[in-house]
This record gives C-alpha cells, structure tokens and sequence, in this order.
C-alpha cells in the first residue's frame, strides 16, 4: 500500500484540474479523462475529482499517479464509484490490482499520459524495465474497474 501522497501544485489545484473537470462534465474526454465520484469514508458525501481511465486489452483501470490520495482511500473503503463523462455515469465496482500484476498496466499509463503525469513517477518512464516499475507499483495504486 502506498504511504505518499504528492500534493498538487498550485496550477494543477486551481487551473488544470478544474478546466480537465469542467470539459470532463460537458461531456469532453481530455485524452481519456473522466470525473471520478467516490463516497467519502469519513463524510458518506460524494466527492469528486479528474482521472485518466485507462483501457488496456478490454479491461478498465484507474491508476493513482499522486500515491495514497483521498480519492485512492475513499475507493479502498467503499469498493464502488462512479465514473462520469458529461451526462453519463457508469457505476463500477473496484478491485485493487496486485504489485506485480500492475507492473504492465502502469507502462501503458505512462506511454499514454506521461506527458501529464510523468513529474510524478520519479524519473520511470514507459520504456524502464519491468524490475524498475515493479519497484514504484507500491507508490502508484492501480485499480480494475468493472
């Protein structure tokens, strides 16, 4: 389980998550993107926030680029959310992949969003081998959705 959360930065905060978001709610996918509803362990309240949904071979995922963030705990406690994509919402349940299993999942994120989320991932790149993404599996919580 990972232990750090990278906060974000001001930009990210204030600017580019909430553009990602409100295009996100208009029903304008940016590269992927979808608003992520999970139901807040402490608060029982939605709680919403941008993610990358990745699919890879027919299967659906949510990485976790920042670590153990609030939306990565909230998902741990509740098991279920809702991804939203302008008036669409698709329920889901949520799995949390095995490190070593995540180890391909976490290649195809960073060869599709890398140029988003890369500053994150401490240097590993797409092309690193599998030895080195296995080593920050544990930082970066990979979720099948389904």
């Amino acid at each position: 389980m990972a232990v750090e959360y990278q906060r974000p930065d001001w930009f990210t905060q204030h600017v580019f998550n909430p553009l990602v978001a409100g295009l996100t709610r208009l029903g304008i996918s940016v590269a992927g993107s979808r608003v992520l509803e999970v139901k807040g362990r402490k608060s029982g309240q939605p709680r919403r926030t941008p993610v990358n949904l990745l699919v890879l071979d027919g299967q659906r995922y949510l990485v976790a680029p920042r670590g153990n963030t609030q939306w990565v705990r909230n998902l741990r406690a509740s098991g279920t959310g809702r991804l939203l994509l302008g008036r669409r919402a698709d329920v889901f349940t949520a799995t949390e992949v095995p490190l070593d299993d995540a180890v391909p999942i976490l290649r195809a994120y960073l060869k599709k969003w890398k140029w988003e989320v890369g500053q994150f991932f401490g240097g590993v790149g797409p092309e690193a081998p599998d030895e080195k993404l296995r080593e920050i599996a544990a930082e970066h919580p990979v979720f099948k959705v389904s």
